[in-house]
Parts: structure tokens; C-alpha cells; sequence
């Protein structure tokens, strides 16, 4: 995915309105049984429908990528993204939001996509001090993401951002508990 679309864009089986912004996700939920793609910079990650099985989907999987990469198409379209990084920081936002954006732009979003995933700021309420995350790719239904979550997002935020007290995970975590497989590019390839 090229950088002008941002760190990386999630989809969800059911939402044909988003769906539509990326090919390369249209073509990968005609496999039957895909329930998520996550398009990293230099990955791709697929989590399945849990009565589904790897050794199935994999070749089916491998296909759609492969055909929709020799139809040189984008992964995703140019008049697509068309809104505002979650990260962005705004004229409007005061300087703990804006801070708290830095923060997860800069040092938790690249930790948490070298394992695959992403993680989406959802808002900052300032009365309770509560941070509200989204979780994206390898991350949901991952055992580990509530320690990752606690141990170290929330202290990092806690540490420079005195003003937050602690972080909500408003991911949809669903049933999926098995493992999403995460393919890399490898750098220097086309």
C-alpha cells in the first residue's frame, strides 16, 4: 500500500461500502471464509471465519493475490481515501490529544504493525482520562493483545501523558482466536 493511504487501511467482511475502496480486499473476500484483510505498507494480513481452516484458504488466498497483482491494479484506489488519519492532529485538538496522536503515530503504531496489526485511535475522554483504541489485523482476537494493550501502550501513554488514566479496547474481538496468517514483502522486491 503506498504511504499517501496512510499506515494501513482494515476491512471487514460486510461492509461492501469499504470494500469497494480496495480491489485487492475485494478480490481476497471472494475467498470463502475470509472475514478480515488488513493492508499494511508492506504486509497484508487475513483473519478467517472460525470454522474455516488454514490448509484450505491458503491456496485460495495465494491466488487471489496473485491474480489480482498480474492484473496490475492498485491495492487500493486513489479517490478512495477521502478521510482524515486517526492520528491527525487538528487545529481543534487540544495539546494532550494531540500528544497522545504523536505518541501513536510515532512510537505504539510501528511496534504493534511489525507483528501484523494496527491499532486506531477512537477518541480521548478528558474527564475520565480514558484512551479508546481499535485493534486491526494480527491484533484481534490475539491472546496477547491485552498485555501488549495494558503493558504497553497504556504505560507508554501514561508515562508522557500524565493526564491519561488508562485505555479502552473497543475492538470487536468476535470468536476468531485462531492465528491470521500475515504475508510480508520483502524489501527490495516489486
Amino acid at each position: 500500500m503506498e504511504k499517501d493511504f496512510g499506515t494501513g487501511m482494515y476491512f471487514q467482511q460486510g461492509e461492501r461500502t469499504e470494500i469497494k475502496k480496495s480491489p485487492l480486499a475485494k478480490d481476497l473476500f471472494k475467498v470463502e471464509g475470509v472475514k478480515g484483510v488488513f493492508l499494511g505498507r508492506e504486509f497484508i494480513t487475513i483473519t478467517k471465519k472460525p470454522d474455516e481452516v488454514w490448509n484450505v484458504l491458503k491456496p485460495q488466498i495465494f491466488s487471489a493475490i496473485l491474480d489480482w497483482y498480474s492484473s496490475g491494479q492498485p491495492a487500493v484506489l486513489a479517490q478512495a481515501e477521502d478521510h482524515i488519519s486517526d492520528t491527525a492532529i487538528l487545529d481543534t485538538d487540544n495539546e494532550v490529544v494531540a500528544t497522545i496522536k504523536e505518541l501513536m503515530e510515532t512510537r505504539i503504531r510501528p511496534a504493534v504493525q511489525d507483528d501484523g496489526g494496527d491499532i486506531f485511535l477512537e477518541g480521548f475522554d478528558a474527564e475520565t482520562g480514558i484512551v479508546k483504541v481499535r485493534l486491526a489485523g494480527s491484533c484481534v482476537g490475539c491472546p496477547s493483545s491485552t498485555a501488549t494493550l495494558r503493558g504497553g501502550v497504556e504505560n507508554m501513554l501514561k508515562h508522557y501523558v500524565p493526564e491519561v488514566t488508562g485505555i479502552q479496547d473497543v475492538t470487536d474481538h468476535g470468536e476468531n482466536l485462531d492465528e491470521p496468517l500475515v504475508l510480508r514483502h520483502k524489501q527490495g522486491e516489486e
